[in-house]
C-alpha cells in the first residue's frame, strides 16, 4: 500500500512525525510542506489528491483539518474524512470507503494519531447496504 501525505505548516510537526512513524511499514510520499513556513492547505490538498489512485491512501493534516477534508472532497475518486477518535476511523473505512484521512494537529496528539492512522490503514470496506450508499455518492459527483 502507498500512503500520500501533506500537510499545511499547522501540521507539519504532526505530519513528519507520522512520516517517520509510517515509512517503517508502508511507502510513503511526502507532499509537503516540508516547514513551518505559513503556507495555503487547499495546494497540499491538491498535491496529496493528484497522486491518489486504487492502490493508494492519503492523510492530510491542517490546524482542524476542515479545511484539508474540504479541499481533498473537490477531487473525484476522493473520499475524505475529518476524523478524530479511533473508532471513526474504523467506521468510516468500513461504511464510506474513505481513502483519504484528514486529522487536525490541534486536536490530535501523536500517540492517538498513530491508533487512527493504524485503525484507518487497516480497515476493510464492508460493502454490503453501504456499497449501494458508496455508489450514490459516486453518482453524484459523476453527476456534477
Amino acid at each position: 500500500m502507498k500512503i500520500v501525505i501533506g500537510s499545511d505548516h499547522a501540521g507539519f510537526e504532526l505530519k513528519e512525525q507520522l512520516v517517520n512513524y509510517l515509512q517503517e511499514k508502508y511507502k510513503v510520499v511526502n507532499c509537503g510542506t516540508y516547514s513551518k513556513d505559513s503556507v495555503d492547505y487547499p495546494d497540499y490538498a491538491k498535491a496529496v489528491c493528484l497522486e491518489m489512485n486504487e492502490n493508494t491512501v492519503g492523510i492530510l493534516v491542517c490546524f482542524t483539518g476542515i479545511g484539508m477534508s474540504i479541499a481533498a472532497n473537490k477531487f473525484k475518486g476522493v473520499r475524505a474524512a475529518l476524523v478524530g477518535s479511533v473508532e471513526d476511523a474504523k467506521l468510516t473505512r468500513e461504511h464510506n470507503n474513505a481513502n483519504v484521512l484528514c486529522l487536525s494537529s490541534k486536536n490530535t496528539p501523536f500517540e492517538l494519531a498513530k491508533k487512527i492512522v493504524d485503525t484507518f490503514l487497516t480497515t476493510e470496506f464492508t460493502y454490503g447496504r453501504h456499497e449501494n450508499r458508496v455508489n450514490k455518492i459516486l453518482k453524484i459527483e459523476e453527476e456534477n
